[in-house]
């Protein structure tokens, strides 16, 4: 058992956790790409066969979503410069921030609005595909326009896919697998937000809540698969289908940046802000960002000062090991996304030799965010999206020729009422702050 007095001995940064401190931890165990890509299980070549596996399934998301038709049912975001918000950004932090900010829109993906898109929808289309391919219904050259099929879907229902969610991979699972005919079942912690629940229902998904955290949720699910043999479980803390889902997002933004003629080397570094709640999509990015940009970007995961499981398992290098629960923290914050108690011992483990470090921010501070974003670029972003915002601020030693990417998770299919409720919210917790 690990207690809170030895860890904050052996560990300095477990002090700031502990107080609840916005704080940022460097990784001293940072390796250069190509030494931790050489003992890496993963590579290039499994993140290029989960991107031609997404293409052929673009026939298919044009037929079953036609908001895919605009890009010819590839699932993918708008990058773009936030140079209203970097100015706001610097009135309200008091620092200069070197360099150009940007930020990547996975809060506005197709089919299910957050950054869950990626990996959630991959895992279940990468599952349909082998079985159907198994049965003899597709073969590889067809088109996949077929998995929109009355007779695939009846195939599908022969079949069930279960997960553990806090919000967003809920979402995510539950429209892809009901559109392709699965029987769904999402189980969702405390924090999962009502509108997500009742969108789910409404989409013919079994939601199952739970008055407990996430873990006990993602546990519920696996064992439901585990007692049914035509259930598939989607396991946020350990799949790899998930985490290479989410990689083909760097081997991406590398052709969206350089289309818009942004340089990216050594000299003109790329410093991203990934917000963090169990690893599974952070750590699938960043993956894909090192094998696209290999020492030129540096990539930093951004947490919730309640939630800090995954700056917790690294800097203790105990991974999943050690909770949130241990150091007295009681992983209850706003940011429903990130509202992870442990994080995955897989992701900590694979992705620690890559990461540059990691941060904490408040719930206070993610709704002072919101208001001076909404404000600057007119647009809404759940409070998970604004966990990266501070990093540019937060993170030592930049200069004029990086390129700071913010990276948004979610909140582009938040209902307008919730929308207002979230920033009238935030509104008054920046006139509080501001004392206005």
């Amino acid at each position: 058992m690990y207690t809170s007095d030895n860890l904050r001995k052996l560990h300095p940064v477990v002090e700031d956790l502990i107080a609840k401190k916005e704080t940022a931890w460097l990784n001293e165990e940072l390796f250069p790409t190509d030494v931790a890509l050489s003992s890496c299980l993963l590579s290039e070549d499994d993140v290029r066969d989960a991107e031609q596996r997404m293409e052929r399934f673009a026939p298919f998301f044009v037929k079953a979503f036609p908001e895919t038709a605009v890009t010819e049912g590839i699932i993918e975001s708008e990058v773009r410069e936030i140079s209203a918000m970097q100015q706001a950004l610097v009135n309200y932090s008091g620092s200069k921030i070197a360099g150009k900010l940007f930020m990547k829109f996975d809060s506005h993906l197709p089919i299910s609005g957050s950054i869950k898109a990626r990996g959630g929808i991959y895992e279940v289309v990468k599952h349909a595909e082998t079985l159907a391919l198994e049965a003899g219904l597709i073969h590889l050259e067809d088109t996949y326009e077929k998995f929109a099929s009355e007779e695939f879907k009846k195939f599908f229902s022969n079949y069930s896919v279960a997960v553990g969610s806090t919000g967003n991979l809920g979402l995510s699972i539950g429209i892809i697998s009901a559109k392709l005919g699965f029987h769904v079942t999402v189980h969702m912690s405390a924090d999962a937000k009502e509108w997500k629940k009742n969108l789910l229902r409404e989409k013919g998904v079994e939601v199952i809540e739970y008055a407990s955290d996430y873990s006990l949720a993602v546990e519920r699910g696996r064992e439901q698969a585990e007692n049914d043999p035509s259930c598939h479980f989607v396991d946020d803390e350990n799949s790899t289908d998930l985490f290479l889902g989410y990689a083909v997002a760097g081997l991406r933004l590398k052709r969206q940046l350089a289309e818009q003629g942004i340089e990216v080397n050594p000299e003109n570094p790329l410093i991203v802000y990934l917000p963090c709640g169990v690893g599974g999509g952070p750590g699938g990015v960043a993956f894909g960002l090192k094998l696209a940009f290999g020492d030129a970007v540096q990539c930093y995961f951004a947490e919730p000062t309640h939630s800090p499981c995954m700056t917790l398992g690294m800097a203790t290098n105990l991974h999943d090991k050690v909770s949130v629960a241990d150091i007295g923290l009681d992983n209850v914050t706003e940011a429903d996304g990130l509202a992870v108690g442990r994080a995955s011992g897989f992701v900590g483990k694979v992705m620690k030799p890559f990461m540059s470090g990691c941060f904490t921010v408040s719930d206070a501070r993610l709704f002072e965010l919101m208001h001076l974003f909404y404000g600057a670029e007119g647009l809404f972003l759940e409070p998970s999206a604004f966990a990266g915002m501070i990093g540019p601020v937060m993170v030592p030693g930049t200069d004029e020729s990086a390129t700071h990417l913010i990276w948004a998770t979610g909140g582009g299919m938040v209902p307008e009422d919730m929308q207002q409720v979230y920033l009238t919210k935030a509104k008054q917790m920046y006139s509080t702050r501001s004392g206005s």
